[in-house]
């Protein structure tokens, strides 16, 4: 089900229903799917008795969707170094029983050396 607001712009897509608070008509519109029908993020939709029904293809900002993904690029190292320390809870340990020294040697420099900062 696609839910719209009452201006029946776009509010999300949902299986099941969220929360009770959306049955409130004078806030939202439910629309459901047409038999065989599924969301397509590409397409823009409107509500029409009860139906969710695709309209035309949204347009996309091709040089702002080329910024986003360079941002996300950048910033890759970043995502990854953070995947790979261990929780706070173990570094703060490590510090306790070892001391700063062995924390940064142990469990930061390995992984600042797998991911180096892109210059």
């Amino acid at each position: 089900m696609i839910i719209f607001n009452v201006a029946g712009d776009f509010h999300g897509v949902f299986d099941p229903l969220p929360n009770k608070s959306y049955l409130d008509e004078s806030k939202w519109i439910i629309a459901e799917f047409a038999e065989g029908e599924s969301f397509d993020e590409r397409y823009s939709y409107s509500p029409v008795d009860g139906v969710a029904v695709k309209g035309e293809l949204i347009p996309i900002d091709t040089v702002e969707e080329a910024r986003l993904k360079a941002e996300y690029d950048a910033e890759e190292y970043s995502r990854n170094r953070k995947a790979e320390y261990p929780d706070w809870g173990t570094q703060l340990n490590k510090i306790y029983d070892d001391g700063i020294a062995k924390w940064k040697t142990e469990m930061v420099d390995p992984v600042k050396a797998k991911y180096p900062k892109p210059e």
